[in-house]
């Protein structure tokens, strides 16, 4: 069976865009491989190393909502980063080897400097994550990393550093593939990536009452400016979570009634929203009883790590064996 490593981190509450941009898809590959999934809680001090003191409710609620979405912690490992500290000993040997240039051209990298205006990122560990996202993957040798198209050269990178890795040193770590994910990316309430850091983004705790006035104030068309105005649903940010959650037959009828401009944006937005409250009518079902049991997914933490670091253990074996420390 082939191994799948992924993680997120925890900074706050997950949204839709984590939902059908890796949780859904980590739910199916949990029948198919071998997988770590892993809160990412290192990574979050990249951004937010000023502010700390959330990350460990964070970690519970996240967590949380990976079991109220159906992860299962019987057939994948569900783990903290930060448990397992062989994850920073392979980053710290991995950036010896790192040109610095293959870091600055990183787009993510690039994209958010420019984003996250209120921060400062010019700190080693913003710059140098990518290293330690090659650490995370490699130390369990995974064959395939699921992701969505924005963190593909995130992978490429870990592949570029295992290459190195191999040929000066010695083979030990397989080049890890990329696994896209279906839904590649969502776009929040303002048309650009669904993000917490950028303030548009629809929660899977929001009550329907909250997801209904939320969506209702996305960003359409903007050739839509009147009620009678014609628009292209292809230019309408609100017209892919359509994609996602309308029918076929739905689908087509707004379609028609956007470039007529038979149908008003807000009456269109209204046939989504109906389908995004009632899929989530199941997962807030089940995280209302997590909820009351806390402790549970302490437990399937504790457990995970325990896993994690036995297997993360035998890797650095091999790489200090390698490398003669």
């Amino acid at each position: 069976m082939e191994t799948i490593v992924s993680g997120a981190r925890p900074t706050g509450q997950l949204h839709l865009g984590h939902l059908h941009g890796a949780l859904k898809n980590w739910v199916k590959l949990q029948d198919h491989y071998r997988c770590y999934f892993f809160v990412a809680d290192w990574h979050a001090l990249t951004t937010d190393y000023a502010t700390p003191q959330g990350i460990n409710q964070s970690t519970v609620e996240m967590v949380m909502d990976w079991l109220s979405v159906g992860l299962d912690p019987t057939k994948a490992v569900l783990f903290r980063q930060s448990r397992i500290k062989e994850h920073a000993e392979l980053h710290l040997l991995y950036s010896m080897i790192t040109p610095v240039p293959w870091l600055e051209r990183n787009p993510t990298y690039k994209e958010q400097i420019k984003e996250l205006t209120g921060k400062d990122l010019s700190t080693y560990g913003f710059l140098g994550y990518p290293v330690l996202q090659a650490a995370d993957i490699t130390i369990y040798k995974a064959n395939k990393v699921p992701v969505g198209v924005d963190q593909a050269p995130h992978v490429e990178l870990t592949r570029e550093i295992v290459r190195r890795f191999n040929q000066v040193y010695k083979p030990i770590f397989p080049e890890p593939e990329v696994l896209l994910t279906e839904t590649q990316k969502l776009p929040g309430l303002d048309g650009r990536k669904m993000s917490k850091s950028y303030g548009n983004a629809v929660f899977l705790s929001d009550a329907p009452k909250e997801i209904d006035q939320k969506i209702s104030r996305m960003v359409t068309d903007p050739a839509r400016a009147r009620r009678t105005d014609p628009g292209e649903p292809e230019k309408c940010p609100a017209f892919q979570l359509h994609k996602v959650y309308s029918t076929p037959d739905e689908i087509a009828e707004v379609s028609a009634g956007c470039r007529s401009a038979g149908i008003g944006c807000l009456d269109c937005k209204k046939i989504m929203i109906r389908h995004v409250i009632d899929d989530l009518a199941p997962f807030r079902e089940k995280r209302a009883q997590f909820e009351s049991k806390p402790r549970e997914v302490e437990e399937v933490l504790r457990a995970g790590n325990q896993m994690a670091q036995k297997q993360a253990a035998a890797t650095m074996i091999e790489v200090r064996e390698t490398l003669g420390l």
